[in-house]
């Protein structure tokens, strides 16, 4: 019989590399693979100036025809669906990380907005939506008067 040699350090490194390949193989599913025929959701930003809220999401390969912009209730939504190009039957994919099919992100705005005044622009794959903010939202400076001495 032979004596093998026990090192624990070596068994939980290959635990860890084990935990590690889940993880990465999961987030990698989660993040880029349609093969499930789930949704799938453009990055977004969401910032706030003094007079705005200001959305902008990225949609690269889309036409402006494709995406649908609603406020309602104070929750923006902005949605549409990304076709897949044609496959060429000659071609082998190694690897499909692009994201098709449609979208659906909604946003409840931090503020009142002023629902008649949005405009939005498409410019090289990224949608901006410029949301201003209703005059009640607005900050408003109370000045200090100084009684007696």
């Amino acid at each position: 019989m032979t004596l093998v040699r026990w090192r624990p350090v070596r068994n939980i490194i290959n635990l860890q590399d084990e935990v590690n390949r889940m993880f990465e193989s999961f987030f990698e599913k989660s993040s880029h693979s349609m093969e499930d025929g789930g949704l799938w959701a453009p990055a977004t930003d969401v910032s706030e100036t003094r007079g705005d809220v200001v959305v902008s999401v990225e949609l690269p390969g889309m036409k402006k025809d494709e995406i649908k912009i609603t406020v309602q209730d104070n929750i923006l939504t902005i949605q549409g669906e990304k076709k897949q190009e044609k496959e060429e039957k000659d071609s082998n994919y190694h690897r499909l990380e692009r994201a098709y099919g449609f979208f659906s992100r909604s946003f409840t705005l931090p503020t009142t907005i002023k629902a008649d005044q949005i405009k939005a622009s498409y410019e090289q794959g990224v949608l901006k939506v410029c949301l201003p903010k209703a005059e009640e939202a607005k900050p408003k400076e109370i000045p200090i008067s100084v009684n007696g001495k």
